[in-house]
């Protein structure tokens, strides 16, 4: 994976970021899901890779009902959960958002509509717009029975939409474990805005959430959230 240095004034913080020259995928109207979720009252948690995890937090923290979203790495083991280590590729970890969020104000059947629409092309394997690697997979990680089904009738669903050309890749992963990612990688997309990465790939999909689905879109930022 090309990768370009990039450096954080406050802190002075050397960086790696998720960075290549590429054409950004378009979003897709995906369909309402047929198979709705049935949640029981009270948070609940979920966790999706979709390439950075800097975009897949920065869409999602502008979601209503999203209470917290924590980047980090899903899989593997944790002594290898470090960000220089899982950009090599070969620790089994796909740099995901554990999001908590309250089904009374978005289900996770629309958590996926969402996910698939403006986060992720699930034509893409062990890929993500420029970043290249299976830590850059796009994976859905059901954290509890319900979520398995949901997320298996919707990748159906759209499977037979032939929304897109190619066949859909995304797996559905069972959840092994997730570790958080540096201080630095939280809350990315708000501290650092005008970061290229960001411009480039992130806001767009911001912008494409408020444009698509402007009822679940929240104009802050969820700041610490998690």
């Amino acid at each position: 994976m090309h990768k370009i240095a990039v450096f954080l004034a406050a802190g002075s913080l050397a960086l790696s970021a998720c960075a290549g020259p590429a054409l950004a995928e378009e979003p897709v109207a995906a369909p309402a899901a047929t198979r709705v979720a049935k949640e029981a009252k009270g948070l609940k948690t979920a966790v999706f890779a979709g390439g950075c995890f800097w975009g897949v937090e920065g869409v999602f923290s502008h979601v209503k009902g999203v209470k917290g979203a924590v980047s980090g790495y899903h899989g593997g083991t944790k002594t290898s959960a470090t960000y220089d280590e899982v950009s090599g590729g070969s620790t089994g970890h796909a740099e995901a958002v554990k999001i908590t969020y309250d089904p009374a104000v978005v289900r996770y059947d629309q958590l996926l509509r969402i996910f698939f629409s403006v986060v992720a092309d699930p034509t893409l394997k062990n890929r993500q717009g420029p970043d290249v690697g299976t830590q850059y997979r796009a994976a859905i990680v059901p954290m509890s029975a319900e979520q398995s089904a949901v997320a298996k009738a919707y990748i159906a669903q759209l499977g037979a939409a032939k929304l897109w050309s190619k066949p859909i890749v995304t797996k559905i992963e069972p959840y092994k474990a997730f570790y958080a990612a540096e201080v630095y990688h939280q809350d990315f997309m708000l501290k650092n805005p005008k970061h290229g990465y960001i411009v480039r790939w992130d806001a767009p999909k911001v912008a494409a959430l408020k444009r698509m689905y402007p009822t679940f879109y929240r104009a802050t930022f969820l700041k610490d959230a998690g």
